[in-house]
């Protein structure tokens, strides 16, 4: 059973990340041979205050 976490900055919108999570699991089964049904994938979205790269939060950036 491939378990699949994806850590996003929120913002997308739901057909985006149903689309995302179509193509994830078409590449898995296509690649790994596992079975769609088996595929599990959880995304993790945060806020731009909970994201920082170089110590300045996503939040900040202009």
């Amino acid at each position: 059973m491939p378990l699949v976490h994806i850590d996003l900055i929120e913002g997308r919108s739901s057909e985006q990340l149903k689309g995302l999570v179509k193509d994830v699991t078409d590449a898995i089964s296509k690649n790994a041979g596992a079975p769609a049904e088996h595929i599990h994938i959880v995304l993790n979205e945060m806020s731009k205050d909970h994201y920082s790269v170089g110590g300045v939060r996503a939040s900040d950036e202009k």
